[in-house]
């Protein structure tokens, strides 16, 4: 079980400590909670915009200096975003703890001051070119973004990826950048996660130095994260530049963390993943169909998305592919799954979330993840306890209760122009 120590400062900023001495590291992790999902329409990209504004330099460190700071003294640093949130993360040896914290609590409270124009265009340059190598120029690589278009109204914050649409960035102005950073990158709206090789005591007086004099700020815009139901079942054919059909569904879920969230979870396990899961033991090696097949819940805040995908064999079309699947999730939801078939599903989870645990910034991350979505660090220890708790019957029920037509989008990729 691991130790966990939350406490606030005045200022709003959630701190968790595990100190661990197992190696002389030290795991500096933010997560903010902001993401894709707290733009407005004709605004996308600002959140993965700001991973990369975050690196340009604040009022005492310059242009890429952080990766500088970080790296000469051998450690390893990054950021990521995604839906629900944008986060910043350093692992360091562990007598630099302080440097970690001064350099996350300047571009926290010292960032506009040295924002320019000419870091807009060319961070803006940067993510455009981005969107283009692993969206728009590359097989399938719109596709995410098309069953997001297809699977939510225009008007829901799910509706975009974090990558955003290129007019959306290109109209960005320096005071919408201004006007994001306030609104949402400041200690009331942030956790900081600690782990690793450190006395407790003084990493909070560091905390406290660093961070304590940050002022909070003002109120959160409102959003409507209730989902309007789809109304039936969402299709679309879209020709593109690929050499083999392949389809790709969601199907809506209630959010992450919800028992049916977690029986979901298992049964992406009985589904796909090896050779003894549903679809890719009757797909691929049994029918010989299909080339891969994939199943995977993602972890969302406010609404639940479990994603399929298969990709045909050459000469196969696509209906087969769809035929197949129907047929093996509709035998599942009649005559449910085995008892190996939840053991092994279980057994994996179960794994999976030890090699989350066995490194300083993976478990860091977890654990602000979890102080972020659910406001309580230590489900870090329980987390496993409802996929234990689950039985077949679970998964049978959430196979019948949500993987149905009337639940889902389905896309074809086709060869063709």
């Amino acid at each position: 079980m691991l130790q966990i120590e939350q406490y606030e400062l005045g200022n709003g900023l959630r701190v968790v400590l595990n100190e661990d001495h197992s190696a002389p590291l030290v795991a500096v992790n933010l997560w903010y909670h902001v993401g894709s999902k707290n733009e407005r329409p004709g605004r996308t990209g600002f959140a993965h915009l700001f991973e990369h504004m975050l690196f340009s330099g604040s009022e005492h460190v310059g242009n890429n200096e952080h990766f500088r700071y970080v790296q000469s003294v051998g450690g390893v640093l990054n950021g990521t975003t995604f839906f629900d949130r944008t986060n910043y993360f350093e692992t360091l040896p562990s007598n630099y703890l302080a440097l970690g914290l001064w350099l996350e609590s300047d571009r926290m409270g010292f960032f506009l001051p040295a924002l320019t124009q000419e870091k807009l265009d060319i961070q803006r340059e940067v993510v455009k070119e981005e969107r283009r190598q692993r969206y728009d120029n590359v097989p399938y690589g719109t596709a995410f973004e098309r069953m997001l278009h297809l699977a939510y109204d225009p008007d829901y914050s799910y509706h975009w990826p974090t990558i955003g649409s290129m007019d959306d960035l290109q109209a960005a102005s320096l005071d919408d950048i201004r006007d994001f950073f306030a609104t949402w990158y400041r200690p009331d709206n942030c956790v900081l996660t600690l782990v690793g090789d450190f006395i407790p005591a003084e990493a909070k007086a560091l905390v406290e130095e660093y961070f304590g004099p940050i002022a909070p700020g003002g109120s959160f815009p409102h959003f409507t994260l209730e989902r309007k139901p789809m109304g039936g079942e969402r299709r679309e054919t879209v020709p593109a530049q690929v050499q083999l059909p392949r389809l790709y569904r969601l199907y809506h879920l209630p959010k992450m963390g919800t028992p049916e969230w977690i029986h979901a979870d298992l049964l992406t396990t009985v589904l796909s993943g090896d050779k003894a899961s549903r679809l890719d033991r009757s797909l691929v090696f049994e029918k010989q169909i299909a080339q891969d097949v994939a199943a995977y819940v993602l972890p969302t805040e406010a609404t639940g998305m479990l994603m399929l995908q298969a990709t045909a064999k050459e000469g196969v079309d696509i209906e087969a592919i769809e035929r197949a699947i129907d047929e093996e999730i509709a035998r599942l939801a009649r005559d449910g799954i085995t008892a190996d078939e939840l053991t092994r599903a279980v057994n994996r989870a179960e794994i999976e979330y030890a090699h989350q645990l066995e490194n300083y910034d993976s478990r860091a991350d977890l654990v602000g993840m979890l102080s972020t979505y659910f406001d309580d660090p230590t489900i870090v220890n329980t987390w496993l306890d409802p996929y234990r708790a689950s039985t077949t019957a679970d998964v049978a029920a959430v196979s019948a209760k949500y993987l149905v037509p009337e639940n889902r989008a389905t896309s074809f990729f086709l060869p063709g122009k």
